[in-house]
């Protein structure tokens, strides 16, 4: 298995729960904690993928920046789908969102999101994703969570970039 696809793959949807669970007034910087559990790995025992990835136990904390154009469009900003994966039935509420996301290619299935806006400088979401990742000859079945808690910490993003918004 080619860990670096993986990397690739997982991390459009991770950053997906990542970051739709921000604030859905606020453009800005936003400080993003995380943690990932697999509940069916592709990984070999013991081995919860690359060094220092996102992907193993523990929580990991990210810096993002939200544009005001994609709070606008979707409550909250859209993950970085790289062609693999697209975003559907995203509905948004005065309290938070819920969206779909599918994924094909290397890794293929279907994940749900739910985020809620405590107030508004603070957030959490719940994302969990089955599906299928290509690792050789055989596809081997994945599932796994994202909880995740955010904090908003300036209208400046400094030079933190932007997400990028998927094509369609």
């Amino acid at each position: 298995m080619k860990r670096a696809q993986v990397c690739v793959v997982l991390g459009c949807c991770f950053g997906m729960a990542m970051t739709a669970q921000t604030q859905s007034r606020k453009a800005g910087l936003w400080e993003v904690t995380s943690n990932m559990t697999w509940q069916q790995s592709p990984f070999p025992a013991g081995m919860s993928g690359p060094p220092n990835s996102p992907f193993g136990g523990g929580a990991h904390t990210n810096s993002v920046c939200i544009t005001q154009e994609q709070i606008d469009k979707f409550g909250a900003p859209p993950p970085q789908t790289r062609g693999d994966c697209q975003v559907t039935n995203v509905a948004k509420q005065a309290t938070g969102m819920t969206a779909e996301i599918t994924c094909s290619g290397s890794m293929s299935g279907k994940g749900t999101l739910v985020a809620s806006w405590t107030d508004e400088d603070h957030t959490v979401s719940k994302m969990h994703f089955t599906g299928t990742l290509q690792a050789g000859p055989s596809p081997k079945p994945v599932e796994w969570t994202v909880d995740s808690t955010s904090v908003f910490k300036s209208a400046d993003c400094g030079n933190v970039k932007p997400i990028a918004a998927p094509g369609k």
